[in-house]
């Protein structure tokens, strides 16, 4: 059944993947944006609308909300611009807060929210709040889902295509945290669980816990990325007084690729407890099934590899 899904966070990593994928089911998606040429690679897509709008401005995210069967909440943010807590609040709880309400006085009764792994706990502001904005969610009378991902990775993400630059440009890449533990999960994976969810009656009020088929250090992970770019490096693991230290030099690095509270989010493994994939009837891909396919060498091995990771899955 075709449905209409207004969508926060469409435009950006995986919700460009989500707006592709409801978009080949038919359904209908208005994604909002407070900056409209981020959504511009967007506007091919079919059946997809783009509003320029702030999306803490209630009042106008009621009016588009309006007629919609459904809203998706992917708005995320991995640091802040200051050190308080504030940017984190605002993004994960007080958007949150002004979406459930817009829900309510349009009458749309759905909504699927994207968390993170280990909401709530540790004391970093990122899973603080994300564990505030849940339980908002939770308390809000809607007919609501929640995912909590573990890192999330794809040919266009943040994540290992930051590590490849960073190892591109320094033969000796120190690592804070380096025995802290992921799952890292597929963006299509993902996408697919959204989509599910959205047709299936028995989401409603689920939580699901996403990762990948492998599990990883960082630094397992970091020292792999390099090999699959065929880069000699060094990667050094540091004690945590250290990594601490570099966490709170890098909290005044423009851009900040490394900030004290992810310090603070790496103390907490960001592996399952709960089979979310195999609730709705997947088997999510490994990385390093998937993710050969965009960062190998393009030699020999590698095709090989690729062949067959294909066609032990097909």
């Amino acid at each position: 059944m075709t449905k209409k899904i207004l969508m926060l966070g469409g435009s950006g990593f995986v919700g460009s993947h989500l707006t592709r994928r409801l978009a080949a089911d038919g359904h209908r998606i208005t994604v909002i944006t407070r900056y409209a040429p981020g959504a511009r690679h967007l506007k091919v897509v079919p059946g997809t609308r783009i509003e320029t709008l702030d999306p803490y401005d209630v009042d106008a995210l009621t009016g588009t909300l309006a007629g919609h069967d459904a809203l998706v909440n992917l708005v995320g943010i991995l640091n802040e611009r200051g050190f308080g807590g504030d940017g984190f609040r605002r993004a994960h709880v007080t958007l949150v807060e002004g979406a459930i309400e817009a829900c309510r006085r349009a009458g749309v009764g759905r909504l699927i929210h994207m968390s993170a792994l280990n909401a709530g706990a540790g004391d970093s502001h990122y899973l603080r709040t994300r564990g505030e904005g849940e339980a908002r969610v939770r308390e809000s009378g809607l007919d609501w889902t929640l995912f909590r991902p573990s890192t999330i990775f794809g040919p266009d993400d943040s994540f290992l295509n930051r590590f490849a630059g960073l190892l591109a440009i320094s033969p000796v890449l120190p690592l804070a945290r380096p025995g802290a533990r992921f799952a890292p999960v597929y963006v299509d994976d993902v996408v697919e669980a959204f989509a599910r969810a959205l047709e299936r009656d028995d989401a409603t009020g689920q939580t699901y816990e996403l990762c990948g088929a492998e599990t990883w250090t960082l630094a397992e992970l970091v020292r792999w990325v390099a090999r699959q770019r065929g880069m000699r490096r060094w990667v050094v693991g540091l004690p945590d007084a250290l990594g601490w230290l570099q966490g709170r030099i890098f909290d005044f690095v423009p851009g900040r690729p490394f900030s004290s509270d992810n310090f603070k989010s790496l103390r907490v493994d960001s592996v399952c407890s709960d089979p979310g994939f195999e609730r709705l009837g997947m088997a999510p891909w490994g990385l390093s099934e998937k993710a050969v396919d965009w960062l190998a060498d393009g030699g020999r091995q590698s095709r090989y590899r690729r062949f067959r990771q294909h066609a032990r899955r097909g």
